[in-house]
């Protein structure tokens, strides 16, 4: 399935994604009020929303619809830095030190809005783009093994994780550059586990004003999806709609010959082939 969270008049609504329309779950809203409770719900809840879906044959057109990014805040948003070969060289090229291990740091939840909301620079001078593909965790996994990690993914998204550089080097967590408001976008919806036969042989591309920045297949990740939630479940529980951005391929603004960072105006294009696409563009700042 295809799960999507979207507006009605000022009401967050779960619904179904069926072709070019959307089929409404609210009759679920008593037992399953949020994504989050729907996540958690497990297999029982899944299997509530596809009964719903099967049994309801209103829809509404997509394009009369604002999508909200398809999960609310979670208890973690964690991603994965220098986890693409060519990206880790570029890195290393601006100085950055390669790590020896995985490299997570976090992203405030606060950051997070929908798949076509518009991105904020806030005070950057340096805002940047990366497209990755978003992991979903379905079930606590703690301590969890790499033949095992697959059991414990919900869904997948498409993220971006915008990143203010300027403020990214202010501490080594690279939290405060990563985690400014607005710049978490997510979506366009949540496309469940069983839908994606093998999540590293996706592939990513990213365009800025249409010219073709990133391009990429997750089969290239350093670390794979598996690796990563066994790595980090050997540390702490991951919980049910914790949030894992797997990395960004090469093509970061920050990166280019002069540097090319993103500007008032720019509209920002994020793919996964397999999962769909979230734009954003960039607005004026937001006065202090």
């Amino acid at each position: 399935m295809r799960l999507v969270r979207f507006d009605d008049a000022g009401v967050a609504r779960l619904g179904v994604i069926e072709g070019d329309a959307v089929k409404s779950l609210a009759a679920l809203s008593s037992r399953y009020p949020t994504m989050l409770s729907l996540i958690a719900g497990g297999e029982e809840a899944l299997a509530a929303a596809r009964a719903t879906t099967n049994s309801t044959t209103e829809t509404t057109p997509l394009a009369q619809l604002t999508l909200l990014a398809p999960i609310e805040r979670p208890g973690k948003y964690l991603a994965i830095g220098m986890n693409y070969r060519k990206h880790m060289e570029e890195a290393k090229r601006l100085g950055a030190p390669v790590p020896s291990n995985q490299y997570w740091f976090n992203k405030q939840t606060s950051c997070i809005v929908g798949p076509f909301d518009d991105t904020d620079p806030g005070v950057s001078q340096a805002l940047d783009y990366e497209v990755e593909l978003g992991v979903i965790i379905g079930k606590a996994a703690k301590s969890v093994s790499v033949d095992d990690a697959k059991q414990h993914v919900f869904g997948y998204v498409v993220c971006n994780d915008v990143s203010a550089r300027d403020w990214q080097t202010h501490a080594p967590t690279f939290t405060v550059g990563k985690s400014f408001d607005t710049h978490g976008p997510i979506g366009p919806w949540i496309v469940t586990a069983d839908e994606i036969a093998d999540p590293h042989a996706l592939g990513l591309r990213s365009y800025v004003n249409g010219e073709l920045r990133q391009d990429a297949n997750t089969e290239e990740l350093v670390y794979n999806i598996w690796d990563q939630i066994s790595y980090l479940s050997t540390a702490f529980t991951l919980d049910p709609g914790d949030l894992l951005a797997t990395g960004t391929p090469s093509g970061v603004g920050a990166a280019m010959k002069p540097p090319r960072f993103l500007q008032a105006g720019d509209v920002v294009r994020c793919e996964v082939d397999q999962i769909g696409a979230i734009e954003n563009r960039v607005t004026t700042p937001t006065p202090l």
